[in-house]
């Protein structure tokens, strides 16, 4: 499904078809980009860079041509690589807590074997988002994904994501500190970092506020 985002500026306005946001994401920004489409506009051949992509919801809202997308969690950047070059889901979803509480542990077995950059794990990282509890990401200590099953009426599953393809093709995405992002002068940044909540094991070792804007990290 697309959604329509009319982009205007003083010499002209452009109207983008594009692809919607491929997971349900905790904070999302998707409300921000009418706000942000005045200063993006006049520099939309300039190059995105997000340090904290998340849901994606800006970028895909801003469309731009080039983007460097970056998140601190490495199963959210798989799951987007396998994106890039057209992922396609062969089994069958079941929104059902047991096929849930089963894909679980199976990708905590992946997690395990070494087996997190593979096509199955993103695969089922996009189920366990779509089916667990309220779009959570959140993992335990050892680094196992805990998310409950989610309480939702009906779910409706994605499996072919072939046309995010043409979509990401001039964009990159890291997996590292949002410091060791690599910006050129020119880049356009829009940087929304973690929100200040209760849940902060987005990723294994979590984030705190030694981690924030400004601040080092030993």
């Amino acid at each position: 499904m697309t959604h329509a985002v009319r982009m205007i500026d003083e010499h002209q306005s452009v109207e983008a078809e594009l692809v919607r946001p491929p997971l349900k994401w905790a904070g999302g920004k998707r409300w921000q980009i009418q706000h942000l489409l005045e200063y993006w506009g006049p520099l939309r051949d300039r190059r995105l860079v997000e340090p904290f992509a998340g849901g994606l919801a800006v970028t895909l809202g801003l469309n731009p041509k080039k983007a460097l997308l970056n998140d601190i969690n490495p199963h959210l950047i798989n799951f987007y690589s396998w994106l890039k070059v057209g992922l396609v889901i062969t089994e069958e979803f079941a929104h059902k807590e047991s096929a849930y509480y089963r894909a679980r542990k199976r990708f905590n077995d992946l997690l395990v074997m070494g087996e997190q950059g593979t096509a199955e794990a993103a695969g089922l990282f996009y189920y366990l988002n779509r089916t667990g509890y309220n779009g959570l990401c959140r993992f335990n200590l050892s680094g196992q994904f805990n998310v409950p099953f989610g309480q939702h009426p009906k779910l409706t599953y994605k499996y072919d994501f072939t046309e995010f393809k043409s979509v990401f093709a001039d964009w990159t995405f890291t997996n590292t500190h949002f410091k060791d992002v690599p910006l050129e002068p020119t880049d356009f940044v829009y940087a929304d970092p973690p929100y200040d909540v209760e849940f902060t094991k987005y990723s294994k070792d979590g984030f705190t506020w030694g981690q924030a804007p400004g601040q080092t990290v030993d």
